[in-house]
């Protein structure tokens, strides 16, 4: 059996791509919507800092075997990802063994809000329950780049 490695990005880390691999992991359902709290109570949902950018966060295995990921890239995915991917092939990783897949698409106003508000400016109390209403908006969104993930990964 191959073990994959996925990695989901957005900007922050924080938020859209936490999402993703708590849905990819079934730490939250793909079928129907969670509730805020079942949010807030993912470990790692709004917790990124600036230390942490750049850093591919292991979050689990999946009931496949392959492990999922998290990464902040900040505003340079046109250098942050062939990094990952150049930096993958030196160390003998076939490219069919990687995915890193985007969830800036799913990211809205409440969210960009509330994740400012809450990451950037570290007014937490503020905006860690606009981020996550904004998280709940797009959450089938997220939920359909996760099945578009775990279909491609089945294959």
């Amino acid at each position: 059996m191959i073990i994959l490695h996925v990695i989901y990005h957005c900007v922050g880390g924080a938020h859209s791509s936490v999402l993703a691999t708590a849905i990819h992991l079934n730490k939250l359902p793909m079928e129907n919507k969670p509730t805020v709290d079942d949010i807030l109570n993912i470990p790692y949902f709004d917790n990124m800092t600036i230390r942490d950018r750049g850093k591919i966060m292991f979050r689990g295995t999946d009931e496949m075997g392959n492990c999922i990921y998290n990464l902040s890239r900040q505003f340079v995915p046109h250098l942050a990802i062939p990094l990952i991917e150049d930096t993958w092939r030196l160390l003998n990783g076939h490219c069919d063994d990687l995915m890193i897949i985007s969830t800036l698409s799913t990211v809205n106003f409440l969210m960009k809000l509330g994740g400012f508000t809450s990451r950037r400016m570290n007014w937490v109390r503020f905006g860690r329950p606009i981020v996550a209403r904004g998280s709940l908006q797009a959450y089938f969104d997220v939920v359909k780049i996760v099945e578009e993930t775990k279909t491609k990964l089945r294959q």
